[in-house]
């Protein structure tokens, strides 16, 4: 019977087992979006995920968000996610970056005054946390057709810059808010051309960035991240019939890419889960601890009931960089410091002890 320490074949490559880890965003690059000394060390210590993904890592400039997140669009960032690549590589793992443009979701402050981009002007809701603390995001512009095409292009030269870099490929966020999801939203997306107003054309800007990333680098390359009804951010998608026909527009227009992996942030019973495995030949990837702590025993039993092929787990492994063994050997976990999720230094990042330290 499959658990979650049958090994999994992919286009990536044959995992070792199916406990993947998610992104998270911890907000340790420097000021140019370099990742650090710290970020290396801190996706070497979880190498023993089936699969790393990084966190949102902004294809260019003008697609950062918060503070101290790195990007993939400059020589001096790639030649620092180079060394996350190799430290991950050497200690026998694998590694794909998450490709985040966060839209609207933004503050000139912290992206060295640019403005945000949209699909429709309307502001994200809430604030967005600045140097000088919380500030309201601003209304954003509203793409036009051409500038589109650039954001496409956008993220095709950040996927060959992580091809480049040594990365084992990337995965598009289509998820939690940002650009992608904004355009999937009718709630975001008021637009009448050929990118708004209807599922399929809703769904037309994500088909188009996985499909020209997957041209450069290879469909066995590719993820892509989805939370479908995730009503987070302002990004609503509340109607079923609706969000159904927007998702199966943006599956149905990848279907024949084979990429490598879908990764779904959702109920696990829930009619959209379903019909967004249905329609992706593939690893379907399913992580259903936004709301709730994903345990051992939940994880299993999305893997038993063959409701995923592999689990994406974030939380335990802030403080459990060893979690596989952990789980697999039924050992204590660590509690993670909520207070250190965020910026900072190796405090609650790379401090946490591994399972031979504690009994040595």
């Amino acid at each position: 019977m499959t658990d979650l320490f049958t090994p999994l074949t992919t286009s990536l490559g044959e995992l070792p087992h199916r406990i993947v880890l998610a992104p998270l965003t911890r907000n340790r690059a420097d000021e140019n979006g370099v990742p650090t000394d710290l970020q290396v060390e801190y996706y070497r210590q979880r190498a023993s995920a089936a699969l790393v993904v990084t966190e949102g890592t902004q294809p260019s400039a003008v697609g950062q968000g918060y503070l101290n997140t790195p990007g993939i669009h400059s020589a001096e960032q790639v030649r620092g996610w180079r060394r996350v690549a190799d430290a991950v590589h050497a200690d026998g793992g694998r590694i794909v970056v998450q490709l985040m443009h966060v839209g609207r979701v933004a503050h000139p402050d912290n992206k060295h005054g640019l403005g945000s981009v949209a699909p429709s002007a309307i502001a994200a809701p809430g604030d967005m946390f600045t140097a000088e603390g919380p500030k309201p995001h601003p209304v954003p512009r509203a793409l036009d057709e051409v500038e589109i095409t650039s954001i496409v292009q956008e993220h095709v030269a950040a996927a060959r810059n992580a091809v480049d870099a040594g990365l084992d490929g990337i995965e598009v966020h289509g998820a939690n808010g940002y650009l992608v999801h904004q355009f999937l939203s009718p709630a975001s997306n008021r637009r009448t051309d050929g990118y708004g107003g209807s599922p399929e054309a809703r769904a037309r800007f994500g088909v188009e960035v996985v499909r020209a990333v997957a041209a450069e680098i290879g469909a066995d390359k590719v993820g892509l991240r989805l939370s479908p009804a995730h009503n987070i951010q302002g990004v609503i998608e509340d109607d079923p019939a609706e969000t159904t026909a927007t998702y199966t527009a943006l599956m149905t227009g990848i279907a024949d890419l084979g990429i490598a992996y879908v990764s779904v942030l959702a109920d696990a019973h829930a009619d959209i889960t379903s019909t967004i495995r249905a329609l992706h030949d593939g690893p379907f990837l399913l992580n259903d601890g936004f709301g709730t702590v994903t345990t051992k025993d939940s994880a299993e039993a999305l893997v038993r009931e063959g409701l995923a092929d592999a689990v994406v787990v974030g939380r335990p492994f802030l403080a459990n960089p060893d979690l596989p063994r952990r789980w697999r050997e039924g050992a204590p976990l660590n509690d993670p410091d909520a207070a250190t999720f965020y910026g900072g230094g190796a405090e609650g990042y790379t401090d946490y002890p591994f399972l031979e330290d504690e009994v040595a």
